[in-house]
């Protein structure tokens, strides 16, 4: 679990009423390495400052999970079916964080428990369909307790600005996309599909927003 209880890896979600197994979008793992490099030149950032912001102690664990961000983001997919834009739009909050709350840093103890919040979030926006809190603490590996206080935490840290604009989403698509090239991995993208087919899931959004 991801809860305060000091486990430090969430419970497999087992049962009928969980969707199947699907393939793992190309754009999770593209997301997940920029968040890995992200949390590590946090991490490094921290220990060279006495302290850092306090606006995402929400957020923070009783230690860094073992489950790697890769894996954590390819079980949320898996378990809620919800669909990859809901993780472009989810990668959008983080960065709006970022940019509001410049003293507040993205640490390995609190980027699990953002993401899972930032992600149901963006799927509630996003899908027609989504499952309720209770099923992503599951998956989260959180109490449901904890991910209704994130969720209104990160609601009041946002300002409720959860409206992505089609184009500031595509913007973000072509961001991640360039992350992954300039870190060597074009052949994957070329095998695997680039970011822009996150695009095609979306494109029926555009009208959406404004």
């Amino acid at each position: 679990m991801l809860a305060s209880t000091g486990d430090d890896e969430p419970d497999l979600v087992v049962g009928q009423d969980l969707p199947t197994e699907a393939a793992t979008p190309r754009v999770l793992t593209i997301i997940s390495h920029v968040m890995e490099k992200l949390v590590a030149r946090n991490e490094w950032l921290a220990k060279q400052t006495k302290g850092f912001g306090k606006s995402l102690e929400a957020f923070d664990g009783v230690r860094a999970p073992s489950i790697s961000i890769a894996k954590y983001l390819e079980r949320i997919y898996k378990y809620t079916k919800c669909s990859p834009s809901c993780f472009v739009v989810g990668y959008a909050y983080i960065d709006r964080l970022a940019h509001k709350h410049p003293g507040s840093l993205v640490v390995s103890l609190n980027v699990h428990r953002l993401l899972v919040t930032c992600v149901m979030i963006a799927s509630k926006m996003l899908d027609d369909v989504h499952y309720n809190n209770e099923l992503y603490a599951r998956v989260g590996g959180v109490s449901n307790a904890d991910l209704n206080k994130m969720e209104l935490e990160l609601l009041f840290l946002l300002d409720f600005r959860v409206t992505v604009s089609f184009r500031a989403f595509e913007s973000y698509c072509f961001h991640l996309e360039k992350e992954m090239l300039l870190n060597g991995d074009a052949s994957s993208l070329q095998d695997n599909g680039p970011v822009q087919e996150t695009l095609s899931v979306a494109s029926s959004l555009s009208s959406l927003y404004v």
